[in-house]
C-alpha cells in the first residue's frame, strides 16, 4: 500500500495521475476534506480523512501502508507536521518515506522554507525508516498565481534582477515521484529536480509573450516593493518573509542549475516553458 499526502494540492494532483496512468493499486489518500477527493475516488484509489495539525488521524491513515509520500503545505508549521507524520510512520511499521522538499535545503539555509525543509530532513534521516528526498526548484505552475495580474498589467514583477531559474513543470516532479514510491534502488538518495533550461524572467516574459499573442515584459523590483506589494495583496507576513528567502536564494543565482533528474529516473523529457506557456496561454491572455 502507497500512502499519497497532499493530494488535493497543485503537485499531489499530479501524483495521484501519474500513478493511475502507471497503472498503479494499493494506493491511499489522506485528506483533510473528503469532499475535495472525489478525482482520487475515480482514478480507483482509497482515501482516508486526517490532517497533519491532528497527529491523532495519521495512525488509520498508515495502517497497512509500506510507502509514503511526504508533501506538506506550505507553513511555519512544516517541521511540527513533518515530525508528526514520521512519528506515526515509525510506530506503522510503514518503510519508505518520499519527502517532497525544497530546493537549497541546508544547514546554512536562512529561516523561511528550504530552512524548515532541512529540519524536517533531519528528522527523517535520523527516524530509522527508509528515505528519499526530492528538492524541486521553483514550479512553472507558481506563475498562475499571477496570472490575473500579468494579464492586466502586461508585466512581471519580480525582484530577483537577471538571475536565472530552471523553473520545473509539477508534472516532473510527478514523475520521479511516482517511481521513488513504486521502484527500489531509490533509498538514502536526494534528488535536486529541475526544468530543462535555465531562464531569467525577461525570457519567461518573452515566451508568455509570444504563447499569449500579447506584449508582456518583466519589470525588476526592489525587495521592498516586493515585500510591500505583496503585503497589500493580502498575504500573511510569515509567507511574505519566507518568499523574500527564496527571491535572494534565486537572485544569488542558486536556482539556475540543470539536473538529469527527471530524465534520468523520471524517465521523461522535462517539459520546457514554451509547452507550459502555449497550454496556459489563455490564462496570461486574461481570457
Amino acid at each position: 500500500m502507497i500512502l499519497i499526502t497532499g493530494a488535493t494540492g497543485t503537485t499531489g494532483r499530479e501524483i495521484v495521475e501519474e500513478l493511475r496512468r502507471a497503472g498503479a493499486s494499493g494506493v491511499r489518500a489522506l485528506v483533510r476534506d473528503p469532499a475535495r477527493a472525489s478525482f482520487i475516488r475515480e482514478a480507483g484509489f482509497e482515501t482516508a480523512e486526517g490532517d497533519f495539525d491532528r497527529p491523532e488521524t495519521l495512525g488509520a491513515a498508515l495502517e497497512g501502508v509500506e510507502r509514503a509520500l511526504l508533501l506538506t503545505p506550505p507553513s511555519p508549521q512544516t517541521v511540527e507536521h513533518n515530525r508528526a507524520f514520521i512519528d506515526a510512520a515509525r510506530r506503522s511499521g510503514l518503510r519508505h518515506v518520499v519527502k517532497i522538499s525544497a530546493l537549497g535545503a541546508d544547514a546554512g539555509a536562512p529561516d523561511g522554507f528550504s530552512r524548515w525543509h532541512w529540519e524536517s530532513e533531519e528528522l527523517l534521516k535520523s527516524s530509522g525508516l527508509a528515505w528519499t528526498m526530492l528538492q524541486p526548484n521553483s514550479f512553472m505552475q507558481n506563475l498562475l498565481g499571477q496570472a490575473g495580474q500579468i494579464a492586466a498589467t502586461g508585466q512581471i514583477f519580480q525582484p530577483v534582477g537577471d538571475a536565472r531559474i530552471a523553473f520545473i513543470d509539477v508534472r516532473d516532479i510527478a514523475a520521479v515521484a511516482a517511481r521513488a514510491l513504486t521502484e527500489d534502488g531509490h533509498e538514502r538518495e536526494t534528488y535536486v529536480l529541475s526544468g530543462p533550461e535555465p531562464l531569467t524572467f525577461h525570457d519567461v516574459a518573452a515566451k508568455l509573450s509570444d504563447a499569449s499573442g500579447r506584449k508582456i515584459t518583466y519589470a525588476p523590483v526592489t525587495a521592498e516593493q516586493y515585500r510591500a506589494g505583496a503585503l497589500a495583496a493580502g498575504l500573511p507576513g510569515w509567507l511574505v518573509d519566507a518568499l523574500e528567502q527564496l527571491n535572494v536564494m534565486f537572485a544569488a543565482g542558486h536556482a539556475a542549475e540543470v539536473t538529469d533528474v527527471v530524465r534520468r529516473v523520471g524517465r521523461t523529457e522535462p517539459i520546457t516553458f514554451d509547452r507550459f506557456a502555449r497550454e496556459h496561454a489563455r490564462a496570461f491572455a486574461g481570457e
